[in-house]
């Protein structure tokens, strides 16, 4: 029984629901509003804000499978990956979670009795650890649970430092904290290693497969340890570990998710060696890759796109060393899909959109290879030593995405070394550029932590009484403002919307007889909603009743273009398809902004359809209509879910006649009609795969409507036309420049060959070589290409050096005769007398550009031209 990775995942979530858990879906692997994570590493990170007190959920209790990817960042197995039992850079952690609910003796029986209850694991073949004082653990493990004495090891500060250990769990330098127990499994004495505590843990004998967290201090910024009011538990079990043992296996790459994924590479690249660890490097890399597209992520050459771009590139290049000759990665989708199961739903939807990103990027990758070959050749042939320097290998490493490894392999074939000490010392600075611009050292306690409740009653109301309940300046809670102190007010209830979703927050005042408070912005802050403003005159205390007056107009405007934005993303499922999603939004009482999923441009005749689409939508005045119901529920009805966004059991449905249903938590227009006219003002790709649209409504779209207006007929005028005849007015003016541009450039043609024949008699004799070196004052650099294909021509065999200086900047070109490459290579002649005028170049053998920054060198770098060739011929 729970053979399958699929049951298990099901045994594990289904265990836990019976408990009381709620089952929450795994999240994004894009950490949500979490700058201190690069990717969702572990279970408890959609968790964060509930465990630090910043947010409330309507259940205690949770259980997940979530979807992780470590490869970037402080948690970085990539490298390990394909030649260890374990290291992933994809991974499922099952998880259970306590929030203030229950704590070490429910979460210690909970996993043993999965283990030992439900999945039968003999439990002679299992061991636990603790922090080494935690005798509360102890005693549960050894007194409730009946583990003996001997099978509890105790694990101390290990780390260098206090509470550094194994087994005491950090969120980061600073809140929640506290000891954890991990629980081993021992594949058995035909496998090296020892047990945890021993000089040979390092082995693959004994296997952690559970470790519980007791998150029960807040670790402040100097060290101190705050017990939690709230004392919470947080698990994690990998699932690929656990289906290793259940199916009988030591590798996780030996269980059947990998085997399936493994035997299909071998398939396509037609390979027979099933154990090539090329095949499990491909395996894993496919899982992290399509699921981060999924996500979101799309290769780039920086943040989380790089390490996509890496990740991608290193299956590429395992896929070449075992014969790969085609694209052949994004192949592996489909099967991808049918072995995660139920994990795979979002995938499912995006399925188009990730083969293509991926097929993308091989072939992108492939031209990257090529011109890496190119530059890793030139370097080697200018090579003085037996070495090639580790910044050259890094250079191509980090700028062109060359491997490292395909680098030592060209050197190798050449009996050149390669400075691995110099590349070590390169990269280790790129990695501390990298951490440096990151922000892994945020001060939890920091943020502002709200523990009161704030209804909202802006849905109906724009104006409501409201009783003060918190009074915050500089983070710090005060009884009491004075006029003209900035300040957050935390009221009981309030018709201001906090910004949510895309939607910014709302402002207006907090009044009194004797009160002005101008809300600049509002968010929320937990379950409170904070009002952030200034306060203009009288005095506020806490428990002070004021009317809170949310900004009619901008709010309404606001409206029009949050309505809107559902009408467009239905209308871009429709035209586009359905792989599309919501990818971000910005909704402000100016304009909106939609990004989406679309590996394309969308073209002018979609654009177009599109809109008229929402116009139609707008023009059927539907009522909007508004309603509570369970996700589930809302799920079944079709309603689509925004992204990045976070959802409780209950949600709020706004549908908008038969054309939209979304969950949504914003404000929104009464009728569609209230919208009015809405108005497309551009559309354009923002990363590979992402596209944005920016959009006006109601008086702005009309505004931008009356302003195309003006310009069209200002350009009538220009053009002696009618706004109606515009169109052919302006094509015929094109027509007539296109003519004169053709009469110029042939007029220019007729000019070189008239100055080649001139040229041609100044060549001179190298070794009996014809070589002709000329400075061209005033001449068009565009020119150059053409004359020398005309001085190639007229002096037969020969190499030709032109040089045009100009202001600040000088244009190089460099031809030689086919018959003359071997001796001469152009891109070597044009770098030399590039690098004496301030530039570089290069180019293929028989001709070369370059550009200089330095004119005033530009004689002496030419004179230096015959020497050179002397030296060549």
């Amino acid at each position: 029984m729970f053979q399958t990775t699929a049951e298990l995942r099901s045994a594990f979530l289904k265990y836990f629901e019976n408990n009381g858990h709620q089952v929450v879906d795994s999240s994004s692997l894009v950490p949500h509003n979490d700058p201190t994570l690069l990717f969702t590493n572990a279970g408890m990170n959609q968790f964060k804000e509930t465990f630090l007190g910043m947010e409330k959920r309507n259940y205690s209790r949770a259980t997940t499978s979530q979807r992780c990817v470590r490869a970037g960042g402080k948690h970085n197995d990539l490298d390990n990956v394909g030649y260890t039992a374990r290291h992933h850079t994809f991974f499922e952690m099952l998880g259970n979670f306590s929030f203030g609910d229950y704590f070490k003796e429910e979460a210690i029986t909970f996993a043993w009795n999965f283990l030992t209850q439900t999945l039968k694991l003999p439990t002679e073949k299992l061991c636990v650890t603790i922090y080494e004082t935690d005798d509360e653990a102890f005693d549960i493990w050894n007194k409730k649970i009946g583990v003996a004495a001997e099978n509890i090891i105790r694990i101390g500060d290990n780390k260098g430092a206090a509470y550094a250990s194994d087994n005491f769990w950090q969120m980061g330098d600073t809140g929640p904290c506290g000891p954890c127990s991990e629980i081993f499994y021992d594949h058995g004495e035909h496998i090296w290693g020892g047990r945890p505590g021993t000089p040979e843990e390092d082995g693959d004998r004994f296997i952690e497969i559970w470790n519980i967290v007791f998150m029960q201090y807040n670790r402040q910024a100097d060290g101190e340890m705050k017990p939690l009011p709230k004392p919470s538990v947080d698990t994690g079990m990998g699932i690929e570990r656990i289906a290793a043992i259940m199916q009988g296996v030591h590798s996780n790459y030996e269980i059947d998710i990998f085997q399936k994924l493994i035997a299909k590479t071998a398939e396509i690249i037609n390979v027979s060696d099933l154990e090539n660890k090329s095949l499990r490097v491909i395996a894993d890399h496919i899982r992290s890759c399509a699921f981060l597209i999924a996500d979101g992520v799309m290769p780039s050459n920086e943040g989380r796109g790089y390490v996509l771009r890496r990740i991608i590139r290193r299956a590429v290049r395992h896929g070449n060393k075992l014969g790969a000759t085609d694209s052949f990665f994004y192949k592996l989708v489909p099967t991808l899909i049918d072995v995660m199961g139920d994990a795979a739903k979002g995938l499912v939807v995006m399925q188009d959109i990730v083969e293509k990103s991926l097929k993308a990027e091989e072939e992108q990758f492939a031209r990257t290879l090529e011109r890496g070959l190119q530059i890793l050749d030139a370097a080697l042939n200018d090579l003085k030593t037996d070495t090639l320097d580790g910044e050259t290998v890094f250079k191509l490493y980090d700028t062109y995405g060359f491997p490292v490894d395909l680098t030592a392999d060209v050197c190798r074939e050449r009996d050149i070394n390669v400075d691995e000490a110099g590349f070590d010392v390169a990269m280790a600075a790129q990695r501390s550029r990298a951490q440096a611009a990151g922000n892994f050292g945020t001060d939890y306690n920091a943020s502002l932590i709200i523990d009161t409740d704030t209804q909202f009653c802006g849905y109906s109301h724009l104006t409501g009484e409201a009783v003060v309940s918190g009074l915050y300046v500089d983070g710090q809670a005060v009884e009491k403002l004075v006029a003209g102190q900035q300040a957050i007010v935390v009221v009981d209830n309030t018709p201001f919307y906090a910004e949510s979703g895309g939607q910014v927050g709302d402002k207006g005042q907090l009044t009194d007889e004797n009160v002005i408070f101008n809300v600049a912005d509002t968010q929320k802050f937990g379950s409170a909603t904070g009002h952030q403003g200034e306060l203009v005159a009288g005095e506020i205390t806490l428990g002070q009743s004021l009317t809170a007056q949310v900004d009619k107009k901008r709010r309404h405007r606001t409206e029009l273009n949050h309505s809107v934005t559902h009408l467009l993303h239905a209308a871009l499922r429709e035209v586009l398809g359905t792989h599309v999603t919501q990818k971000g939004s910005l909704v402000n009482p100016e304009r909106l902004r939609f990004d989406f999923s679309h590996f394309e441009g969308v073209t002018a005749q979609e654009l177009k359809t599109i809109e008229e689409m929402v116009n139609t939508q707008i023009r059927r005045n539907h009522a909007l209509a508004t309603e509570e119901m369970a996700i589930d529920e809302a799920k079944e009805k079709g309603a689509m879910a925004l992204f990045g966004e976070k959802y409780d059991d209950k949600v709020r449905v706004v549908t908008m006649g038969d054309f939209s249903i979304e969950l949504c938590g914003g404000t929104h227009v009464g009728r569609t009609g209230d919208i009015g006219l809405f108005k497309i003002t551009s559309e354009g790709g923002i990363a590979a795969g992402v596209r944005r649209i920016e959009a006006v409504t109601g008086a702005s779209a009309m505004e931008y409507v009356a302003q195309q207006q003006s310009q069209l007929e200002l350009a009538a005028q220009l053009l002696k036309s009618d706004s109606a005849s515009v169109v052919s007015k302006l094509k015929a003016q094109l027509d007539k420049v296109k003519q004169l541009e053709k009469d110029m450039s042939q007029l220019k043609d007729k000019l070189a060959a008239a100055a080649s024949a001139d040229l041609a008699g100044d060549a001179v004799d190298v070794n009996g070589v014809k070589v002709l070196v000329k400075k061209l004052e005033g001449a068009d650099p565009k020119s150059l290409r053409g004359l020398q294909d005309e001085l190639k021509q007229k002096l037969k065999s020969a190499v030709i050096v032109l040089g045009i200086p100009g202001d600040a900047k000088v244009n190089l070109i460099v031809g030689v005769s086919n018959d003359l490459t071997k001796q001469v290579k152009a891109g070597e002649l044009v770098s030399m007398v590039a690098q004496q005028v301030g530039g570089k170049g290069g180019g293929r053998p028989d001709m070369a550009q370059a550009g200089g920054s330095q004119p005033e060198n530009l004689d002496s770098a030419l004179a230096s031209v015959l020497p050179w060739l002397t030296e060549k011929l």
